[in-house]
Protein backbone atom coordinates (compact mmCIF):
# COMPACT_ATOMS: atom_id res chain seq x y z
CA UNK A 1 0.00 0.00 0.00
CA UNK A 2 1.42 3.53 -0.69
CA UNK A 3 1.60 6.37 1.65
CA UNK A 4 -0.88 8.82 1.15
CA UNK A 5 -2.47 12.37 2.69
CA UNK A 6 -4.78 15.01 1.67
CA UNK A 7 -1.96 16.96 0.35
CA UNK A 8 0.49 15.00 -0.76
CA UNK A 9 0.93 14.46 -4.73
CA UNK A 10 2.29 11.40 -6.73
CA UNK A 11 4.20 11.07 -9.70
CA UNK A 12 3.70 7.44 -10.83
CA UNK A 13 4.97 4.89 -14.01
CA UNK A 14 3.31 1.97 -14.58
CA UNK A 15 3.69 -0.69 -17.53
CA UNK A 16 1.06 -2.57 -19.50
CA UNK A 17 1.25 -6.24 -18.69
CA UNK A 18 -0.44 -6.61 -22.22
CA UNK A 19 1.66 -4.42 -24.12
CA UNK A 20 5.18 -4.14 -22.24
CA UNK A 21 4.34 -0.44 -22.69
CA UNK A 22 4.66 2.34 -19.59
CA UNK A 23 2.54 5.00 -18.51
CA UNK A 24 3.53 8.09 -16.31
CA UNK A 25 1.11 9.89 -14.26
CA UNK A 26 0.05 12.30 -11.61
CA UNK A 27 -2.44 11.94 -9.05
CA UNK A 28 -3.65 12.10 -5.20
CA UNK A 29 -4.20 9.10 -4.71
CA UNK A 30 -2.26 6.14 -6.83
CA UNK A 31 -3.79 3.08 -5.49
CA UNK A 32 -7.30 4.68 -6.73
CA UNK A 33 -5.78 6.35 -10.00
CA UNK A 34 -3.92 2.43 -10.67
CA UNK A 35 -7.49 1.37 -10.13
CA UNK A 36 -9.04 3.36 -12.56
CA UNK A 37 -6.37 2.67 -14.79
CA UNK A 38 -6.81 -1.19 -14.65
CA UNK A 39 -10.81 -0.74 -14.93
CA UNK A 40 -10.32 0.62 -18.43
CA UNK A 41 -11.88 4.64 -17.09
CA UNK A 42 -8.98 6.03 -18.67
CA UNK A 43 -8.52 6.57 -22.69
CA UNK A 44 -4.92 6.18 -23.28
CA UNK A 45 -4.65 3.50 -20.72
CA UNK A 46 -7.83 1.10 -21.39
CA UNK A 47 -6.19 -0.82 -24.03
CA UNK A 48 -2.83 -1.76 -21.69
CA UNK A 49 -4.85 -3.14 -19.35
CA UNK A 50 -3.51 -4.90 -16.88
CA UNK A 51 -1.14 -2.17 -15.47
CA UNK A 52 1.10 -2.96 -12.89
CA UNK A 53 2.92 0.04 -10.66
CA UNK A 54 6.83 0.33 -11.52
CA UNK A 55 7.54 3.18 -9.64
CA UNK A 56 6.28 6.29 -7.89
CA UNK A 57 7.58 9.44 -6.34
CA UNK A 58 5.56 11.71 -3.32
CA UNK A 59 5.17 15.65 -3.15
CA UNK A 60 4.29 17.87 -1.22
CA UNK A 61 2.11 19.95 -3.65
CA UNK A 62 0.44 19.06 -6.92
CA UNK A 63 2.47 21.92 -8.91
CA UNK A 64 5.74 20.10 -8.11
CA UNK A 65 3.79 17.09 -8.97
CA UNK A 66 3.47 17.90 -12.39
CA UNK A 67 6.58 20.14 -13.52
CA UNK A 68 8.59 16.42 -12.27
CA UNK A 69 5.73 14.25 -14.36
CA UNK A 70 6.61 16.66 -17.57
CA UNK A 71 10.38 16.17 -17.46
CA UNK A 72 10.01 12.69 -16.59
CA UNK A 73 7.88 12.17 -19.76
CA UNK A 74 11.02 13.88 -21.66
CA UNK A 75 13.32 10.83 -20.49
CA UNK A 76 11.03 8.32 -21.95
CA UNK A 77 12.83 5.66 -24.15
CA UNK A 78 16.15 7.36 -23.13
CA UNK A 79 18.87 6.19 -20.72
CA UNK A 80 17.43 8.51 -17.96
CA UNK A 81 13.86 6.46 -17.96
CA UNK A 82 14.98 3.29 -17.89
CA UNK A 83 17.25 4.00 -14.77
CA UNK A 84 14.17 5.46 -12.95
CA UNK A 85 12.00 2.34 -14.29
CA UNK A 86 15.09 -0.04 -12.60
CA UNK A 87 14.73 1.87 -9.37
CA UNK A 88 17.93 4.32 -9.75
CA UNK A 89 16.94 6.63 -6.73
CA UNK A 90 19.35 9.50 -8.13
CA UNK A 91 17.59 9.49 -11.51
CA UNK A 92 14.35 10.65 -9.28
CA UNK A 93 16.39 12.95 -7.40
CA UNK A 94 17.56 14.70 -10.38
CA UNK A 95 13.76 14.67 -11.87
CA UNK A 96 12.75 16.88 -8.71
CA UNK A 97 12.55 19.57 -8.16
CA UNK A 98 12.06 19.88 -11.32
Amino acid sequence: MVESGTNMHFVYIIQSQKHNRYYIGCTNNIEERIKQHNDGQNYSTKNGVPWKLITYKKFENQQEAYQCEKKIKLYKGGDAFKKLINGDVAEWLKAAPC
